[in-house]
């Protein structure tokens, strides 16, 4: 099996062998969700020979990673989405998704670098790092000034040896219970460099690090930094996310006789007539042996309740506590003046009351470029994370906008000629102690299976390759019972890389 990146420690996963194949007509599979999750599912699924049809709610693909059109005051027709997002090159599930209809990922670039910038003038980035751990730790925290040497000798090391032997679900069993910010105070790591290794991690997962697992953001550092020689530099689309992405996914998918159908809501699912399934939608009934169910948080919830005869008491009670992350805004503007040339295309903050992030989509994306060339402006994006429950859109706008003077302080004077936001709170939560109730890909019922990024997967994987993963995990295991073979995953190693080092820390811990 080809490698699908540079690092020789990558975990190929292959699949269970597949039990007797039934006999009769191809069986048929309904997947619920036009997300990530729901389109690795369904092109495994189709892949195997297995009639699938999806159903996505929204009138597009792609779901939080998604893009619909909108028509700016000047009359361009734009793309608007709900914001940046880094393919990273140890995606490798995801990447192997996108290959399916661009075998050499010619819709994506790299990003040269990705500067971080906290609110009191401190500076740093990744460009020029190794890419094997442990020198990529050792070369960043010699050369960044977030990492002073006399707060560094204050670190307790039996306490951060957690982060440098991580194996799924074992670092669960032994962080679950403490929550992201309680283990930076017992490793005592230098406050100065939080923003800089866990903080912008940490919300990422749309979470206050209060809110989020220990563990979760020791599994993601292992993924992103110490687990994996890929690096910490990204790719990004260089058209918006449906023309580089997931139309074409969409068309491949419908190329092997998939039924693909954006605006189709599900509103519940029961017994069916001739086959198990009777799926509900808002233009009909989709009858299926086998059910995916790749939607979001909610999603997920409200289908459940709306279907009383799916799973059993305890399941049912499961799905119906899942919580889900606090409200999140992305604000895009379009600026009359540019931006000074040196800004970069994606700026990590920390330190600001809310701003998480700044992008200038000119930078990498030909849409937003154009756009700029024409009438000399830029195309800017906020991001703000972990809101408050309950807060007021028009100030969170407001406020962002303030910060992003205070961040380029050349925008203050800038007239801001239309703009897009996007206030959203549909992504899961990953609280402490919440892992061993998180629900699992297999459900009460063999024929009904999960996918998503709130979906455990029992790998070190998060975001866009958890849900990558668990589509097709989702996928493998019908495909078993039907006889038909699965597809193989990759993984990051899913243990520290240094062997002397995970001795060390199993002896001390």
């Amino acid at each position: 099996m080809r490698r699908p990146g540079r690092d020789r420690r990558a975990r190929a996963l292959p699949p269970a062998p597949p039990g007797p194949r039934p006999p009769g007509e191809p069986p048929r599979a309904v997947v619920v969700g036009g997300g990530i999750a729901g389109l690795a599912a369904g092109v495994a699924l189709a892949e195997r020979g297995v009639e699938t049809v999806l159903l996505e709610r929204e009138c597009y693909l792609g779901g939080r990673v998604g893009g619909w059109p909108t028509t700016l005051r000047d009359g361009t027709p734009v793309t608007m989405s709900r914001g940046f997002h880094a393919f990273f090159r140890q995606y490798y599930n995801l990447r192997a998704l996108l290959r399916r209809a661009d075998p050499g990922l010619g819709m994506l670039v790299p990003l040269p670098d990705y500067p971080l910038l906290h609110r009191d003038g401190r500076a740093d980035g990744f460009r020029g790092l190794p890419l094997t751990p442990p020198w990529n730790a050792a070369v960043l925290a010699a050369r960044s000034p977030s990492f002073p040497v006399a707060e560094l000798r204050r670190v307790n090391v039996v306490a951060a040896l957690h982060l440098l032997d991580v194996d799924v679900p074992g670092v669960y069993e032994r962080l679950d219970h403490v929550d992201a910010v309680e283990l930076l105070e017992r490793i005592r790591f230098p406050a100065t460099a939080r923003h800089l290794a866990f903080e912008v991690f940490s919300r990422s997962f749309f979470a206050d690090p209060r809110l989020l697992s220990a563990a979760e953001l020791a599994s993601m550092f292992h993924l992103y930094f110490l687990g994996s020689s890929e690096g910490l530099l990204f790719d990004v689309p260089r058209v918006p996310f449906p023309q580089a992405l997931w139309n074409p996914v969409g068309a491949y998918l419908r190329g092997l006789g998939a039924q693909v159908r954006t605006g189709a809501t599900v509103s519940g699912i029961g017994p069916g007539r001739r086959r198990r399934f009777a799926v509900r939608t808002s233009d009909g009934v989709e009858e299926a042996d086998a059910v995916v169910l790749a939607t979001d948080v909610g999603g997920l919830r409200e289908i459940v309740a709306a279907s009383p005869q799916l799973g059993d008491v305890e399941w049912r009670k499961r799905i119906a506590d899942r919580p889900s992350a606090p409200p999140f805004l992305v604000s895009r503007l379009w600026l009359d003046r540019p931006v000074r040339a040196e800004r970069p295309a994606f700026l990590g903050t920390g330190g600001y009351p809310t701003l998480d992030n700044v992008s200038v989509l000119e930078r990498y994306e030909d849409e937003a470029r154009s756009w700029a060339a024409r009438t000399g402006g830029s195309v800017v994006e906020l991001h703000a994370y972990a809101l408050a429950e309950g807060c007021d859109e028009r100030e969170e706008r407001a406020r962002l906008l303030a910060q992003l003077h205070e961040v380029y302080p050349e925008t203050a004077d800038a007239e801001v000629v239309d703009e897009r936001h996007e206030l959203r709170a549909d992504c899961p939560l990953f609280p402490p102690g919440d892992f061993p109730d998180r629900p699992r890909i297999t459900t009460p019922d063999p024929h009904l299976v999960l996918a998503g990024d709130h979906v455990r997967v029992d790998l070190p994987m998060a975001l866009m390759e958890r849900a990558a993963t668990s589509g097709v995990l989702a996928a493998n295991t019908l495909l078993r019972g039907w006889g038909r073979p699965g597809h193989v995953v990759w993984s990051v190693p899913n243990q520290g890389r240094n062997r002397l080092l995970r001795a060390v820390a199993r002896m001390l811990r």
